[in-house]
C-alpha cells in the first residue's frame, strides 16, 4: 500500500488532480489523505486505464493513520471494467479523510488511473467530469432513470452530437428540487472550468427543467442535488438541423 498527504481541499480552491499513478497485483492500493477545515461536499472521480480500480473514501478515526479496519467508512464506488468510478457526497464535516484506489482486474498486473479530487458547497454540481453514464453518439431520442441526495449530490452523463442534431434535454419526475446543466470539456482535464458551462436549467422545487442545444461536439450533462433527495427522468429529445 502507498499512501500520499495531498494536504487540505477547499470550495474556495481548484480540484486536486493526480495523474499517471498506477496499482498493481504487487502494490494493490493508494491511499490519498486530506483534510477539510469546513463542512463541504466531497467530490472524487477515478478514470482508470486498461483495467477496472476502485474508489473508497473513508473518514480518519482520529489517530492520523489510514485502517480501513478502524476509520469510518464513508462511501464506495465500484463500477466495472474501465468506467470511471466517482464519489460525491454531501455535506462531510471537518476532519481528515483518505480516499482509496484499489486494483481490481486487469489483462496485465496493473491499471493505470487519473484521480481528481474536489471540496464545493452552495448547492452546486461537482466541479468533475467522469464518464459515469456514456450516452454516446445520440442519434435518437433516449431516456435514463437516475436519483440525486446527500449520498451522490450529482449524476454525469456524456454525449456526442453529430452535425445536423440537435437535442431537447428534460429533468422531471422530481419530489425535491434538483437542476441541471451543460458542459463542454474544451481542455479535456476532466474538470469544469467557468467558460465550459454552455447553459444550466434550475427552476425552484419540483418543477421539471429544461434546455437544449443544435451544436455539435461533445458534452457532459450533469444532474444535481439542489434540497433534499429525489428520483428522476432525465430525457434526451433528439432532432435533425438542416445546418451544421
Amino acid at each position: 500500500m502507498s499512501n500520499y498527504d495531498i494536504g487540505s481541499l477547499s470550495s474556495y480552491d481548484a480540484p486536486y488532480s493526480i495523474d499517471d499513478y498506477y496499482v498493481s497485483t504487487y502494490d494493490s492500493t493508494d491511499v490519498f489523505e486530506f483534510d477539510l477545515f469546513n463542512t463541504s461536499d466531497i467530490n472524487l472521480a477515478l478514470t482508470p486505464s486498461g483495467g477496472d480500480a476502485d474508489l473508497t473514501l473513508y473518514m480518519d478515526n482520529g489517530d492520523g493513520y489510514f485502517d480501513p479496519s478502524t476509520d469510518t467508512y464513508v462511501a464506495s464506488s465500484i463500477r466495472g471494467g474501465t468506467a470511471d468510478d466517482s464519489i460525491n457526497i454531501a455535506d462531510q464535516g471537518a476532519g481528515t479523510y483518505f480516499a482509496q484506489v484499489s486494483y481490481y482486474s486487469s489483462s496485465s498486473s496493473y491499471v493505470d488511473y487519473d484521480l481528481n479530487l474536489s471540496a464545493t458547497s452552495g448547492y452546486t454540481a461537482s466541479n468533475l467530469l467522469p464518464t459515469e453514464t456514456n450516452v454516446g453518439s445520440l442519434d435518437s431520442d433516449l431516456t435514463y432513470y437516475g436519483a440525486v441526495g446527500n449520498s451522490d449530490t450529482t449524476d454525469t452523463y456524456y454525449f456526442n452530437l453529430g452535425l445536423y442534431e440537435g437535442v431537447n434535454i428534460t429533468l422531471s419526475g422530481l419530489s425535491s428540487d434538483a437542476d441541471i446543466r451543460l458542459v463542454q470539456d474544451y481542455n479535456n482535464n476532466a474538470i469544469v472550468d467557468d467558460y465550459e458551462v454552455q447553459q444550466s436549467s434550475t427552476f425552484g422545487s419540483t418543477t421539471s427543467e429544461s434546455m437544449s442545444t443544435d451544436f455539435s461536439g461533445n458534452y457532459f450533462v450533469q444532474v444535481y442535488q439542489y434540497s433534499g433527495d429525489t428520483n428522476y427522468t432525465l430525457g434526451f429529445d433528439h432532432f435533425t438541423t438542416t445546418y451544421a
